[in-house]
């Protein structure tokens, strides 16, 4: 008996029956669905919401980051990724400014990540903390303010 042998064609699939040797037009669109389908898939994989907690640091413009006890996770970059969802804000005495209004406070973030990336894709939740909470925690270091803070 033999064997059916596939031929792709712009917009269609060729199958030839193996008894009669004949080609039937399968439907055109089949074929396009599945590409679309392809590649609409999401490049990565979200891991499930997860708390984080630790330093959020927001030095200039569409950049952020928090760092916790599990290393430096991307929020944001000037001209690059920017995470879904609102960042945390903060109240005078939990950031410390380095720059103008940029600084860096403590805070809890709920977000979906992509963990081999090390990047925070959406911001679910935030929850501000005291900046004792992170110069307290042996697991994370206080950012650098470049000398000392800049008064409001």
């Amino acid at each position: 008996m033999a064997e059916s042998i596939a031929f792709f064609a712009v917009g269609a699939v060729t199958v030839f029956a193996p008894q009669e040797r004949r080609p039937m037009q399968l439907i055109p669109g089949l074929l396009l669905g599945f590409v679309l389908a392809l590649a609409s898939a999401p490049a990565f994989a979200l891991d499930a919401a997860e708390l984080r907690c630790g330093w959020f640091e927001n030095p200039t413009p569409g950049n952020a980051w928090l760092s916790d006890r599990d290393g430096e996770w991307l929020v944001g970059l000037q001209g690059g990724h920017q995470a879904e969802g609102q960042w945390p804000d903060f109240a005078p005495g939990e950031w410390v400014r380095t720059n103008r209004a940029y600084g860096y406070g403590c805070t809890c973030l709920e977000v979906l990540t992509d963990s081999r990336a090390k990047r925070i894709e959406r911001i679910l939740g935030t929850q501000r903390r005291v900046l004792d909470a992170c110069r307290d925690d042996p697991a994370l270091s206080e950012p650098s303010a470049g000398g000392a803070a800049v008064e409001p």
